[in-house]
């Protein structure tokens, strides 16, 4: 496929890795490294402006620290695939009878549903409503859904009543997902978020972190925890170098699960 012949979707993608790797790049540029017209990549550009990803500027574009973040039922529109892949990569993660904690996102909703499909006698704990349905599909499992104040933008419940009543349990894992992963840590963009994946780091034994690869090198509003709080880190591309030594470098471990 030549690059004029792309899907906007993987246009969108290119152009949020080039932006991520220069840190800010012109219109010009970009048109000429994708083979398609200026005239696209300010449509693009505009798209993915108002989707949150990225700050237009005058005559090119920069990545953004990130201050908002699209709805989850746009987010899983995107990197459909790869949230598959890590999907069923996770699920071998966890081992039959074991109770896992699983926080509300695009990526870990599709944990769930792979973990409903492939797993027995589980205890699902959640804040989100998307993860206790397609969990609570599995007639083996027992699915605990916390109280709270409900976000309809994110599909979870947020709050100190989720908060509390996830202190009440002990798990084996905790599966989070994150708005971005740097050298600092993963982050979120929605402090309510962060408080519970907290809560339910200190509730488990271990941590699995699910993150797409476009999610590397992405700071948003929260730092959640240090890489170190992490033993598990389930991806569909290598992070970069410099993010891979960091994470190597506290003994979690990075599982790929790229395409074939």
């Amino acid at each position: 496929m030549g690059p004029g012949r792309l899907t906007k979707k993987e246009r969108h993608q290119l152009i949020l890795s080039e932006v991520r790797r220069s840190a800010s790049i012109r219109i010009s540029k970009l048109a000429r490294r994708i083979g398609v017209a200026g005239e696209t990549i300010r449509r693009d550009l505009a798209e993915l402006g108002k989707a949150g990803l990225l700050n237009r500027t005058y005559g090119g574009a920069t990545i953004s620290l990130m201050t908002s973040e699209p709805v989850i039922s746009e987010r899983a529109l995107t990197m459909v695939e790869e949230r598959a892949r890590i999907a069923r990569g996770t699920a071998g993660l966890v081992k039959k009878g074991q109770i896992v904690m699983i926080d509300g996102g695009s990526t870990t909703y599709e944990v769930a549903r792979s973990l409903s499909q492939l797993k027995q006698d589980l205890i699902i704990i959640t804040n989100s409503t998307g993860v206790a349905s397609v969990a609570g599909a599995n007639p083996t499992f027992r699915v605990i859904l916390c109280p709270g104040t409900y976000d309809s933008r994110e599909g979870s419940v947020l709050g100190e009543d989720t908060v509390e009543f996830v202190n009440r349990y002990n798990a084996d894992l905790a599966i989070i997902g994150a708005s971005g992963v740097t050298t600092d840590g993963p982050n979120d963009m929605i402090s309510g978020a962060v408080a519970v994946k907290r809560a339910m780091m200190a509730r488990s034994l271990s941590t699995v972190l699910v993150v797409t690869n476009d999610k590397f090198g992405r700071a948003s509003l929260e730092r959640i925890c240090a890489l170190r709080d992490i033993s598990d880190l389930v991806t569909d591309r290598e992070p970069q170098a410099e993010l891979r030594v960091a994470i190597e470098g506290t003994g979690a471990e990075i599982h790929v699960f790229a395409s074939s």
